[in-house]
């Protein structure tokens, strides 16, 4: 077997139990990974040296088709109702033909953190049939020191073989596609899908699974930190503004995606950043722009033009899930640490595509709480296949819910104890539409977000004069400098008052029927502070 770069040699390839491969080329960095997936057709230069590849049939990820296994100790401590299961033996067989499968193959492989705090991180290695894919997960993670690589032994081993098709019958999956979690082998097997974000989270899901016991809330949101150490979370979905939002000029970017809260503060779980670029300017987003076409990015499904190798940000005709990883030393005001302290604000972003939801709102702790449950965002049109022209309400548990791996209660009871530990104050943020709904009205405009969270981070909207939303109970303020005032009070901007009110009756009514769910789990604080409270008090 040929071997190539520095690794453990006490701790190689056999240990996961590969047989006769071709070889394994170890912890390679950027250049070399380079030539690699552009002498093998995995993907082109851009003209100003990005790499782009293609992902084919799967632009995204694939929850239907994630699958845990159900043992001794998943049986009673996994979130069954929102996972799917196969047995120990269902991964063996699998685990057994992906050894068979990998026989004569040059595989990647890549030694990593995930987490930048030493105590909760966890030692990830990524085996990779692709190079662009190698690219990929050493981008998003978190790279040891050179000298750390001779001595390293994951906790966590992923093998990510696009080209592997697996069997309903003999597998217990659903498809040729497939991702496949040991919780107590630490394993994950990814085969069918050339979509690299699986990989990265896998390793979330993984931390997800084992951090709550620590006293760690693992989160999906991203994290800055102010000139005076005052941090900040961003919870949102896809395409809410986590990390255009975190993305501020003036704050230190601490990560995009995925971040623990620990006894000691905050902490990236990952060592870059995965941005959606569809409509992505420099004029906008000047600083994901440039780290998105500088050598050492990755796009993937973004076109190109076929002369220049210009990325066009504009075109969706591959997806609207284009996206760009990057380091995350390519933002210049970015942390070279990935921690910071206790959050003062908590920002939960929904781009409601009903128009109805002010563009900034208070929350109490136990708002905070059902807002953290409900997870709520809006799809519109051109997102997804089969949207049609009216917005879909997407309810998505701690604004992560395929990476929940536990109840969505037991992260949101550590999450309210944080909140009420720290006194941190928090905010919904609509990044979505104003003036009607989706169709009719506009996008909120970035300037007007920016301003209303640049004044809840520095505390200077606690002194504002709020109003009591009489759809969702929350305090919405009345007034702010620069900001334009009917904005603040979204039925102003609609023409008509009473399509405004039916909308947001029927947004509510979304919100109950989503939360029945959760009602058994929370105190009557948190039942208290439901919308539909509010109206049925009028």
């Amino acid at each position: 077997m040929q071997e190539s770069g520095v690794r453990n040699g006490a701790f190689g390839a056999d240990k996961f139990g590969f047989k006769d491969l071709g070889g394994v080329n170890w912890n390679f960095g950027t250049a070399p990974l380079y030539e690699h997936a552009i002498r093998a057709g995995e993907a082109v230069l851009t003209a100003e040296g990005a790499l782009c590849a293609e992902t084919g049939v799967f632009t995204g990820r694939s929850p239907k088709d994630k699958f845990t296994v159900r043992d001794a100790n998943t049986d009673k401590t996994m979130w069954w109702d929102g996972n799917q299961s196969i047995t120990p033996e269902q991964f063996q067989t699998l685990h057994d033909d992906f050894i068979a499968h990998c026989k004569g193959k040059t595989l990647f492989a890549q030694d990593l953190y995930g987490g930048a705090d030493p105590t909760y991180r966890i030692k990830t290695r990524v085996y990779t049939e692709l190079a662009w894919h190698s690219l990929f997960i050493r981008t998003l993670l978190i790279r040891p020191e050179l000298a750390e690589l001779a001595s390293f032994a994951p906790e966590l081993t992923i093998v990510d073989l696009p080209s592997f098709r697996a069997d309903p019958k003999r597998h217990g999956c659903k498809s040729e596609n497939i991702v496949a979690i040991d919780f107590t082998r630490k394993l994950v097997l990814i085969a069918g899908s050339q979509y690299a974000g699986e990989m990265k989270k896998s390793v979330f899901t993984t931390l997800n699974y084992f951090l709550p016991a620590k006293g760690v809330m693992p989160m999906h949101c991203s994290a800055n930190v102010g000139p005076d150490g005052d941090s900040a979370i961003f919870f949102g979905l896809s395409g809410t503004g986590k990390t255009t939002l975190s993305a501020d000029p003036h704050r230190t970017l601490i990560g995009d995606d995925e971040t623990g809260w620990g006894p000691e503060g905050i902490f990236n779980f990952e060592g870059g950043c995965y941005a959606k670029t569809i409509k992505l300017s420099r004029e906008a987003e000047p600083a994901i722009f440039d780290a998105s076409i500088r050598f050492g990015a990755v796009l993937e499904n973004v076109v190109l033009d076929p002369q220049t190798r210009v990325p066009d940000f504009d075109d969706g005709s591959k997806t609207e899930n284009t996206r760009s990883a990057y380091p995350l030393d390519f933002i210049p005001n970015a942390s070279r640490t990935g921690r910071a302290s206790h959050p003062k604000n908590l920002v939960m972003l929904a781009a409601d595509a009903f128009g109805v939801m002010p563009p900034i709102a208070k929350l109490s702790p136990a708002q905070a709480m059902y807002h953290f449950l409900s997870g709520y965002t809006a799809k519109v049109a051109g997102t997804e296949r089969g949207l049609g022209n009216e917005p879909v309400p997407e309810f998505s548990a701690c604004f992560g819910s395929p990476f929940l791996p536990r109840d969505p209660a037991e992260y949101g009871k550590l999450l309210r104890d944080l909140i009420a530990k720290y006194n941190v104050d928090c905010w919904v943020v609509n990044t979505g539409w104003t003036g009607g709904k989706y169709g009719v009205g506009s996008r909120m405009p970035i300037k007007v977000t920016r301003a209303l969270l640049t004044a809840a981070l520095n505390g200077s909207l606690r002194n504002a004069e709020f109003r009591t939303d009489k759809y969702f109970g929350f305090a919405v303020p009345t007034k702010l400098d620069g900001v334009p005032t009917e904005i603040l009070d979204p039925v102003n901007t609609w023409k008509d008052k009473a399509e405004f009110d039916k909308t947001a009756r029927a947004l509510v009514g979304m919100f109950q029927k989503n939360f029945a769910k959760f009602e058994k789990h929370v105190d009557a604080e948190v039942l208290a502070a439901a919308p539909e409270a509010k109206l049925a008090a009028e």
